[in-house]
C-alpha cells in the first residue's frame, strides 16, 4: 500500500477530504516519530511497538575494490508487531 492509497482509504472511511486525510496521516506519523525519538519507544496496543535499536560497529567489504572498511555504530528504528497483528496474517 502506498501513501496515496492509505490517504484514499482513510478519506473514504472517515468522510474527510483527501487533503484533510493526508494532513491527519502526516500528523500521526510525525507524532509517532517524535515519540520514538523522545522516549526511544512507541507502542500501539494490538498493532505493535517501534523502538530505537543500536547496530554495532563492524567491518564491511567494498565489493568494487575489495577494500575492508570500518562502519561506525548506528541507530535505527525497529518494529515488532503485536501478537494480535501476527495472528491476522
Amino acid at each position: 500500500m502506498t501513501k496515496a492509497e492509505l490517504v484514499e482509504a482513510v478519506a473514504e472511511q472517515t468522510r474527510l477530504t483527501k487533503k484533510s486525510a493526508a494532513e491527519l496521516i502526516d500528523v500521526v506519523f510525525d507524532n509517532i516519530g517524535g515519540a520514538v525519538k523522545k522516549d526511544s519507544r512507541f507502542s500501539y496496543p494490538g498493532f505493535g511497538t517501534w523502538t530505537i535499536r543500536t547496530r554495532k560497529a563492524r567491518k564491511i567489504r567494498n565489493p568494487q575494490t575489495n577494500e575492508i572498511m570500518k562502519l561506525k555504530a548506528t541507530k535505527t528504528i525497529g518494529f515488532r508487531p503485536a501478537k494480535e497483528l501476527k495472528n491476522t496474517l
